[in-house]
């Protein structure tokens, strides 16, 4: 056991900022395994090099981020080649017997494969399903670059000896589209830490004054669906003019969404804060009298597990949200579920929601319950100690150690 060595890989965000690569690390360490991390700087996130929580962190620059094939191609060429770097330093340094990979993009295999030589595996992390990623982004779900996400996912469950996905659904699309033997993929929610998401007192200074609040966490993007929620606000502005929208996280649409609102006539109804410190997102949620996902239903959203509605459930909120598959499965009956892309009846649910303050506490009550006793990283993780130590066991029955 105190050989065993795993380099993480994650290209798209920084940890810690990342909550399920560093909730996955720190359990790693805890049980025993000595854990390396390759990740971009960003969020606040700029040394090179750190060791926290006993995780050994090595971060690297990236270009600037764009929306175009051609930023998204310079973007994943400097991050393999960074990432291939900076692996071979820590192969020297510190050793790992594992490379553990976090997509999206699916091409973290191709450094890998550098070093299946010497005998390292590689264990795929299934964050985001690149294909439908790919047409939520850009609205095609054909030709050559799509097909090139097909092709990049097919080759990375080839090279994998074993995946963790973060439900049923990428399951699924593992075995039937991955050709991966279903007895090597396993189910790895991404749950939330009871001690990260606390049930604090509500801030009354919050509201701005009016009676209630409604709120969303997350990131502010095209698939993300502020749109729907902006309109749902207008809509709920006609009829009740009596409500607040405490809209937390930062995004590449932030700026946009703040001039839409502002367009919209919500004025001081709806507040963007940005990306802000877990204090005060916690402040901001446990204000709410309810919470919303108005991720647009699309093929990436509706087979996704979305970590803000188990953030919602931990803190004891009701939700409303579109009928997506994932989403209805998280939340069962602690959430509303509207007609999908239909902000009008997505605004009619939160009204009477917003109205009934004994169904409010009992959805809130059982989606707490339901994260307590089974969706919180301290039952999801067992999926991945249990993963490790079959994946090693083997590997060392076979080695005659």
């Amino acid at each position: 056991m105190d050989n065993r060595k795993v380099l993480i890989i994650v290209e798209n965000l920084p940890v810690p900022f990342d909550t399920r690569v560093w909730q996955e690390a720190t359990t790693l360490v805890r049980n025993g395994y000595t854990v390396s991390v390759i990740c971009p700087k960003g969020k606040g996130y700029t040394q090179e090099e750190e060791c926290l929580e006993g995780v050994h962190i090595f971060r690297h620059g990236l270009p600037a981020e764009g929306n175009g094939f051609l930023s998204y191609l310079k973007e994943y060429t400097a991050a393999l080649w960074e990432e291939l770097r900076l692996a071979k330093k820590i192969y020297k340094e510190i050793g790992f017997d594992v490379i553990h990979g976090c997509n999206p993009p699916d091409d973290i295999y191709l450094v890998a494969r550098h070093f299946k030589r010497y005998g390292v595996r590689y264990v795929f992390d299934h964050h985001d399903i690149c294909p439908e990623l790919f047409e939520a982004k850009f609205g095609k779900a054909k030709g050559l670059l799509y097909a090139s996400q097909i092709f990049m996912e097919r080759q990375t469950y080839r090279h994998c000896s074993l995946a963790f996905v973060t439900n049923e659904s990428y399951k699924k699309i593992a075995v039937e589209r991955g050709g991966m033997d279903p007895d090597k993929v396993i189910v790895l929610r991404s749950g939330p830490d009871l001690e990260r998401m606390r049930i604090i007192p509500p801030d009354g200074q919050i509201k701005r004054g009016f009676r209630y609040m409604v709120g969303y966490l997350g990131v502010i993007g095209q698939q993300e669906g502020i749109g729907y929620l902006l309109e749902a606000a207008r809509y709920i502005m006609e009829h009740d003019d009596d409500v607040f929208w405490g809209i937390v996280g930062g995004g590449p649409q932030l700026e946009a969404m703040k001039e839409q609102a502002a367009k919209m006539g919500l004025g001081d109804r709806v507040g963007f804060t940005g990306r802000v410190p877990d204090e005060q997102m916690l402040r901001y949620l446990n204000t709410a009298d309810v919470c919303v996902n108005c991720d647009t239903y699309n093929p990436m959203n509706d087979k996704s597990t979305m970590n803000k509605i188990l953030e919602y459930m931990a803190l004891a909120k009701p939700i409303v949200q579109f009928d997506l598959t994932e989403g209805r499965y998280s939340a069962q009956g602690a959430s509303l579920y509207a007609k999908n892309n239909d902000a009008e009846d997505l605004a009619k649910k939160i009204i009477g929601l917003l109205h009934d303050p004994e169904k409010r506490r009992d959805m809130g009550q059982y989606g707490r319950k339901r994260i307590e006793e089974r969706l919180s990283w301290e039952h999801t993780s067992k999926a991945l100690t249990e993963g490790y130590e079959r994946l090693f066991s083997c590997w060392e029955g076979r080695a005659g150690v």
